[in-house]
């Protein structure tokens, strides 16, 4: 097993995402996440990760059943978020603290983030003493460690890391798709985590499922090493940077787990052959017209979109069209546009969606070229 060198409760360097879970008829599907939690548990790890916010707030209460409940609190590692819409001022912290540990089942959490932090709302954290206020909780025991989750430019993560040297952990955004990305720049944000020696956390290493279903002239260079699955080699990729502490996978299915196990429960670093076919696939993504979007569902489930437009499976449908040549992606367009959820032209351009996009993509636009594709 890895040996994790930042936190040596860590065990192995391979984290659960819980804001994917497997689901069935609207609700998580515990007798296969608890199958899951089983098989991640079993291959001698530990660090789950949830926020209040995820899955319409089933990822927290999902953990306790599947995960507290069943399983002495030293089993595993929980990482949890103070998300922005949960609280307006300082006073509404603490009670949103606690109703955190009681949804989850547990009396503390091994690592609290300040959640999605960027230049729009860390004012608000700062107004709220809410940096304070993790502290004077690390202290009585109800947090071990602190950090943040972070979704901006390199800048505004060196200013915030410069203000507030106690942070421990940065969960960033890191995957070789965006590795050179001028709008995500994965690159040089983890190099200001290397420059204050801060630890890293990674989320969406797969970009939201776009490095597994990868274009065609893109999966044949990854299948032509006869090793891994698509998974494996973008979990791997972003594994192999030094100062990487844990990277999470998001998973839906028995298989994901089995399969991203295959690859982590024993880590090794990718090999120069692997490094060169994931430079040639990186070119190949550069060539291609994508929406950026990773499925995180913050534009419907915190910004509660008015005209409940899908925008994720939206985004979904058009890049299947423009870069996978996906034929069926216009009957996929009206499957995710009927029931009562709207067309991308139906869109009343208020903005909420973009005001907590981790991506800071420009939805109301997007959606005006999506609808010139599938509705004319």
């Amino acid at each position: 097993m890895y040996q994790n060198p930042f936190f040596p409760e860590i065990h192995g360097n391979f984290g659960f995402g819980c804001m994917r879970l497997p689901m069935k008829d609207g609700k998580v599907n515990y007798d296969e996440f608890s199958r899951m939690a089983d098989a991640f548990i079993a291959a001698g790890l530990n660090y789950f990760d949830t926020a209040h916010g995820y899955i319409g707030g089933q990822s927290e209460t999902a953990i306790r059943d599947c995960v507290a409940k069943r399983y002495d609190r030293s089993r595993f590692l929980l990482t949890d978020k103070l998300t922005d819409p949960y609280f307006k001022k300082e006073e509404d912290i603490r009670p949103f603290f606690e109703s955190q540990l009681a949804l989850c089942g547990v009396s503390y959490f091994d690592f609290y983030l300040m959640h999605a932090q960027d230049r729009t709302n860390y004012p608000k954290f700062k107004r709220c003493r809410a940096y304070e206020i993790a502290q004077e909780l690390k202290k009585e025991g109800k947090i071990r460690h602190f950090g943040i989750s972070f979704h901006d430019k390199a800048e505004v993560l060196d200013m915030i890391l410069s203000e507030h040297p106690e942070i421990e952990l940065v969960q960033i955004q890191f995957n070789y798709a965006d590795y050179e990305d001028a709008s995500v720049e994965s690159r040089k944000v983890y190099e200001v985590c290397e420059k204050h020696g801060k630890p890293v956390a990674v989320m969406e290493p797969v970009k939201g499922g776009s490095l597994v279903n990868l274009p065609r002239e893109a999966d044949a260079i990854l299948r032509g090493l006869n090793g891994g699955s698509n998974a494996n080699y973008a979990i791997r990729f972003a594994a192999s940077f030094p100062n990487m502490a844990v990277v999470l996978s998001g998973m839906s299915s028995m298989a994901q787990m089995e399969d991203n196990l295959r690859a982590m429960a024993d880590f090794k670093p990718l090999d120069e052959r692997e490094k060169a076919a994931i430079r040639q696939v990186c070119d190949i993504f550069h060539g291609l017209n994508l929406i950026p979007c990773t499925s995180c569902r913050y534009c419907i489930e915190e910004s509660h979109c008015p005209k409940e437009i899908l925008i994720p499976d939206i985004f979904s449908a058009m890049n299947a069209h423009e870069a996978f040549h996906d034929w069926n992606s216009g009957m996929y367009y009206g499957i995710v546009t009927r029931d009562g959820h709207s067309k991308a032209s139906e869109c009343i351009r208020c903005g909420k969606c973009e005001r907590v996009c981790p991506q800071h993509l420009p939805i109301r636009e997007l959606l005006q070229q999506v609808a010139k594709t599938f509705e004319k």
